[in-house]
């Protein structure tokens, strides 16, 4: 299993990014995919999830209205569109999938200053 994600990088507040995980080695429309978040000092926390399919869709709390995940189980690709970033929102960003056991991408570092 590889995760890869991209994507991240310096925006200001306000601003919108979107990062991409590509996916390989497992059939990658049977799992659910997810977007954690880990900040500096802070544990990781829950982003976003979807279904194999990508009929449902579950947010933290702290994102739900800004960010959408959505899949391409053509490409196997996963990507989490940001709007409205906050500079609380700084992090880096990690794609996840659990195939027996879990798999994590290496992150994308997104930043959100002024």
């Amino acid at each position: 299993v590889q995760l890869v994600e991209s994507g991240g990088g310096l925006v200001q507040p306000g601003g919108s990014l979107r990062l991409s995980c590509a996916a390989s080695g497992f059939t990658f429309s049977a799992y659910r995919m997810s977007w954690y978040r880990q900040a500096p000092g802070k544990e990781r926390e829950l982003v976003a999830t979807i279904s194999g399919t990508g009929t449902i869709t579950n947010y933290g709390d702290s994102v739900k209205g800004r960010f959408t995940i959505s899949r391409d189980n053509a490409k196997n690709t996963v990507s989490l569109q940001m709007n409205t970033l906050k500079p609380e929102d700084t992090a880096v960003y990690y794609c996840h999938v659990r195939v027996s056991s879990a798999y994590w991408g290496q992150g994308t570092q997104v930043t959100v200053s002024s």
